[in-house]
């Protein structure tokens, strides 16, 4: 029974040993420069080969030869893709990075290869792979693998007991005893066959000792990459991947396939969306907002905003531009997620919460807009394609970033992003002066702000930092966490500066700018004095949904707006202390821009007479948020 705990690895020794360095070296390489490696790669990775070795074991002996050699040509690939992303994009394979290879044309793979591959590649950390697949070469076409075959082949343990033949040795044994003895009988070698015995039977123990060990400690990373892997739809993918006890890809073949599986998810939205785009329906439009401006933030916890009560002058501008009237600010507004790709789901389609179907298989707001005569921009801060992106980039932005959606729904678009928020200003400049933005035509401009997007340290230049951690009484707060405080707040005050810089880019037009981030955030709030971020918890309570869900929203009118709209300004006030969910924000844009389609509903048109207003605030699509502030108050 012990020799078979180690026949597998005996009979693939070459192929164990080589990929068991090239996991540990792939590791080595992902992790340089961070805080520490996979706590459980050794014993995870010996298990995962130990179980492809038990497979191969089981294969005739030709085709298991045939297995390996397909298995060494995969494992050495993907890890050379892998590597080579880590060198050139400081990021292992992402599910974004294979979405761009889908979508280049053979004369720009010519133009990547000539540009990257340079031979400064072979001294990076590349080398090492290609180092391991020369000295596993080299080893290979040498008479050491031959020894070594010879040795692991024929130095097979000998039986604990032998039937010898008929023998009496002195002492006047019975000639029908078993005895001990090695094959051939007296005189064959007694002494290396017992130390063969003990050689392989500490190495079986050992191996055994492993399995075992080994298969306790990464069975809760298996269960976690089998749940991963279960998902239907790309946004639940991406939920899971917020869990704490979520799955560690450690390796390049298990990222490798992550991506491929998001990206399968990914198309069969895509798929629903373009059959959506062809659905697409204007009957007219009148234009009645000539330039209609949505600004969409990032992580902003109302409470921590000057113009909602704070007790620090974090929005002085939004603040002046409210008491001179021409800011509308809405009091009693929520989100459905508080995640950003989710809320952008719900933001672009014209989909609202417990509509039939999913969020994909109805049109995308800007596609009518388009379709209806408008020039739509979008310029994003955060959703472009690159080949370094999270998940939670790629599962927010791959519907905006496809080629042919993207085409149907936008005229133009940044080609960078940047280090602050304000730099979206320049390329708004950058595309008046290319005549793409004209005055003479109707204009729908997006604005999709990094905001407050944790790490906070760098959402403001250093320059315009303002709080300090001695601003703040909060005696049960560490000093660290009174820093992080302090970042925060400086990123909301530069994000007042932002916005109130694209608003002075239309104070001379005809023109409504809509303020409204994807989310809250978690800082320090009641209840939670030592944490800031998102929790992503099943449970949705009172205090999580006053942090991550409620979340400030505002809308701007222009002089000359007021004055050649006073029925849309009156109705803007009007509306602003109405119950709110952001997920039916594109009907309410539709009826600002004039727009007459079918797609269009005024139930869910905040500034409509038949607005439902009493339409139930799904959270998570799971939790009512009425009902569980109401139970609060309770």
């Amino acid at each position: 029974m012990l020799q078979k705990v180690l026949a597998p690895i005996r009979c693939n020794a070459m192929f164990f040993t080589t990929m068991y360095v090239l996991g540990l070296v792939c590791s080595w390489i992902e992790y340089t420069g961070k805080e520490k490696n996979y706590d459980n790669l050794w014993l995870e990775l010996f298990f995962d080969l130990y179980v492809v070795c038990v497979v191969l074991a089981l294969l005739p002996l030709r085709v298991r030869l045939w297995v390996r050699r397909v298995l060494y040509v995969l494992l050495y690939a993907v890890a050379l893709v892998d590597v080579f992303c880590i060198v050139k994009f400081q990021s292992p394979i992402t599910p974004s990075m294979l979405l761009l290879v889908g979508e280049t044309t053979g004369q720009e793979a010519g133009e990547f290869l000539s540009n990257y591959l340079t031979w400064d590649v072979l001294f990076s950390s590349l080398g090492w792979v290609l180092l391991l697949m020369a000295v596993h070469l080299a080893v290979h076409l040498s008479p050491l693998k031959r020894l070594l075959q010879k040795y692991l082949h024929s130095s097979q343990s000998p039986p604990l007991v032998t039937k010898s033949p008929p023998l009496i040795p002195p002492g006047g044994d019975d000639p029908t005893r078993s005895h001990a003895l090695p094959p051939g009988g007296v005189g064959g070698g007694w002494p290396s066959q017992r130390g063969g015995w003990l050689w392989w039977g500490l190495a079986s123990l050992v191996v055994l000792a492993l399995l075992v060990w080994s298969a306790t400690v990464c069975w809760p990373n298996k269960q976690a990459m089998a749940r991963l892997m279960s998902y239907d739809k790309i946004g639940y993918v991406e939920h899971e991947l917020t869990r704490k006890d979520c799955a560690t890809l450690y390796e390049p073949i298990y990222r490798l396939a992550f991506s491929v599986f998001a990206n399968k998810l990914a198309a069969k939205q895509i798929d629903q969306l373009l059959l959506a785009k062809d659905r697409v329906r204007v009957d007219s439009c009148s234009f009645t907002s000539p330039n209609i401006v949505l600004i969409i933030g990032e992580s902003y916890n109302k409470h921590h905003s000057q113009l909602f009560g704070y007790n620090k002058p974090t929005t002085p501008l939004q603040l002046k531009r409210a008491r001179r009237g021409e800011l509308a600010v809405f009091g009693d507004v929520v989100a459905p997620w508080n995640l950003t790709s989710f809320v952008f789901k719900h933001l672009f389609s014209l989909y609202a919460v417990g509509d039939k179907g999913e969020w994909c298989d109805y049109p995308l707001f800007t596609e009518v807009f388009r379709k209806a005569g408008y020039h739509v921009t979008f310029l994003t801060n955060q959703f472009l394609p690159k080949a370094k992106e999270a998940v939670y980039d790629f599962s927010g932005g791959f519907f905006l970033n496809n080629p042919e959606l993207s085409e149907a729904q936008f005229d133009s678009r940044n080609p960078h992003i940047h280090v602050f928020d304000e730099k979206l200003i320049d390329d708004l400049h950058q595309l008046m002066e290319a005549g793409e933005i004209r005055a003479d035509k109707p204009e729908l401009t997006i604005f999709h702000l990094y905001g407050q997007h944790v790490d906070y340290r760098i959402r403001c230049p250093k320059s315009r930092m303002k709080f300090k951690p001695d601003d703040y009484d909060r005696p049960n707060m560490s000093r660290r966490n009174l820093q992080v405080l302090a970042y925060y707040d400086n990123a909301v005050m530069y994000n007042d500066s932002v916005v109130d810089a694209i608003i002075r880019e239309y104070e001379d037009k005809d023109a409504i700018v809509m303020y409204v981030p994807d989310h809250g955030e978690e800082v320090f709030g009641p209840g939670a004095e030592h944490f800031y971020g998102r929790m992503h918890s099943a449970e949705i309570t009172s205090r999580l949904a006053r942090e991550e869900f409620e979340i400030p929203m505002w809308i701007w009118c222009s002089h000359s707006y007021m004055v050649n709209h006073p029925e849309i300004a009156n109705k803007v006030v009007l509306a602003k202390s109405k119950r709110y969910m952001t997920d039916a924000l594109p009907h309410t844009l539709l009826y600002l821009g004039g727009i007459h389609t079918p797609h269009y509903r005024d139930s869910l048109d905040v500034l409509s007479p038949n607005y439902h207003e009493q339409r139930p605030r799904i959270l998570k699509a799971t939790t009512d948020y009425d009902v569980i502030m109401k139970n609060e108050v309770d």
